[in-house]
């Protein structure tokens, strides 16, 4: 299959893209915490120990890292769409199976199969929503999109909580169902179908990143809750460097490597990635801590926590679409440092304010600086990873973004939730915050060091270069043919 062909994206196709790659993104990135809130719920149907209930979270979080450039790198091969409807397909048979699961044991099996789904069908939402918006317009697209992927990642909790809640906690894969459903005629008969260079899968490649990506997704998983110093948790954590290790060294020899590494060599591509990573280190950590210190400490409800919280997850809806319109006219990268900053900013007055009696109106400036800070990132950062490549190569960055923005999140829960037992606990509202205050001035700092890392990429209109000369060499070859 060769690369394909410039063609010039019409105003129906563009905003039929943008609703379908939205809503898909929405489903993926939801599930990544919506179970949370409802684990007592299940634990009272299904049984099971403490164990099985990390693992209804966990083995969702496992399969989606693990296999997001593995999933990117097959729709460049044998075709975006169809892989997408693939990975959507799968995604939505799985959740069924998990609102089904008459036992916690396959109810954690259909989670895995779920993060299977996701990972094929999350990358290539951005790489099909890129050929489907002119090159004008991608910075508003890449907003509306990140406005709803933040929102689905961030309102998890309260989502989950408030089906639980008033339903059941079954609702929270049925959801999944209808939209799917909905989707699938959808994608098949809107959107364009396009591939990537055409070359051959890269088996050994995809080895050594599948299994260093499972070594430390599954170390930094079982980590809080085995104990850093479990024999399996540090030989998942040692083997799987060693084997990113390993694929990093071969990438810089294979002829047709899964991920190539002169990607890095781009100031561009680098300092977003190192972005991705570190801020979604800061928020997940964040939000995993804050939403429990709402609960625990404050003795709000699920629904009313997740409410409470709004403020900071809902922003994105605001403020994403307009840092779009504006990365499309001074660049994103002004855009990422400044939403990187008012994050890090909002989380540093949190951890100022909290008690174990904290009014809301005294928390509020925090949470609606960190919401501001997140819309500002999502819509510039998803346009300067997609235009720091050529096109061809858009579908493996947006994998490898993805699945950096994944491992970040596991090492925020990690390394935060680590901080956060070390220097308290949950035996008393006082306890509580004691470890939250430090755990998120270490999420503010993070996030700084995050906008310090977007400040490292290129000012003016590099990245967007790398896509003009690509598109214009996919024109000289049409013509040519």
């Amino acid at each position: 299959m060769s690369q394909q062909v410039a063609q010039k994206p019409s105003r129906g196709g563009a905003v039929w893209a943008l609703v379908i790659t939205s809503v898909a993104g929405f489903m993926a990135a939801l599930d990544n915490l919506v179970v949370t809130t409802a684990l007592p719920s299940i634990r009272e149907d299904l049984g099971g120990g403490l164990h099985d209930l990390e693992w209804t979270v966990s083995a969702y979080t496992l399969t989606f890292a693990v296999l997001l450039m593995f999933g990117a790198a097959l729709g460049d091969r044998f075709g975006r769409r169809r892989l997408f409807l693939t990975g959507l397909t799968i995604f939505t048979a799985a959740s069924a199976g998990a609102a089904l699961a008459p036992g916690i044991d396959s109810l954690i099996a259909a989670r895995a199969v779920q993060g299977v789904g996701a990972a094929i069908m999350m990358p290539l939402t951005l790489t099909l929503l890129t050929a489907a918006v002119p090159a004008a317009k991608r910075g508003m697209a890449y907003g509306i999109w990140g406005a709803v992927n933040g929102l689905a990642v961030a309102s998890g909790p309260l989502i989950g909580g408030s089906l639980t809640e008033h339903i059941s906690w079954q609702w929270i894969f049925w959801l999944n169902v209808p939209l799917g459903v909905a989707l699938l005629p959808l994608a098949r008969l809107r959107l364009a179908e396009s591939y990537g260079t055409g070359a051959p899968l890269d088996i050994p490649g995809t080895l050594l990143a599948s299994g260093g990506l499972f070594g430390i997704v599954y170390g930094l998983v079982r980590g809080p809750a085995d104990g850093w110093t479990d024999g399996l948790v540090l030989t998942a954590l040692f083997a799987g460097a060693a084997l990113l290790a390993g694929f990093v060294i071969y990438s810089t020899r294979a002829k047709n490597p899964m991920l190539p590494m002169r990607l890095f060599r781009s100031r561009a591509f680098s300092g977003i990635n190192a972005a991705s990573l570190l801020m979604f280190l800061g928020m997940f950590g964040s939000i995993f801590l804050l939403s429990q210190y709402m609960q625990g400490v404050l003795g709000y409800s699920p629904t009313e926590a997740g409410l409470r919280m709004l403020p900071w997850t809902g922003m994105p809806m605001l403020v994403a679409p307009i840092a779009g319109i504006l990365s499309d006219r001074i660049g994103g990268r002004p855009v990422v440092a400044t939403g990187l900053f008012f994050q890090a900013a909002g989380l540093g007055y949190l951890a100022s304010v909290i008690t174990v009696d904290a009014s809301y109106g005294v928390q509020l400036p925090g949470l609606i600086i960190s919401g501001i800070g997140m819309g500002l990132f999502f819509a510039p950062a998803s346009n300067l990873v997609m235009s720091s490549v050529r096109r061809s190569e858009q579908g493996i960055a947006s994998g490898a973004n993805n699945a950096l923005r994944e491992v970040g999140g596991a090492l925020g829960i990690a390394i935060m939730g680590s901080i956060f037992s070390a220097q308290g606990g949950y035996e008393t509202g006082q306890t509580f915050v004691d470890g939250l205050r430090p755990a998120l001035v270490t999420g503010a700092g993070v996030v700084a060091l995050a906008g310090v890392a977007a400040l490292m990429i290129p000012r003016g209109r590099a990245g967007r270069d790398v896509v003009v000369e690509d598109e214009a060499s996919s024109v000289r070859e049409t013509v040519a043919a």
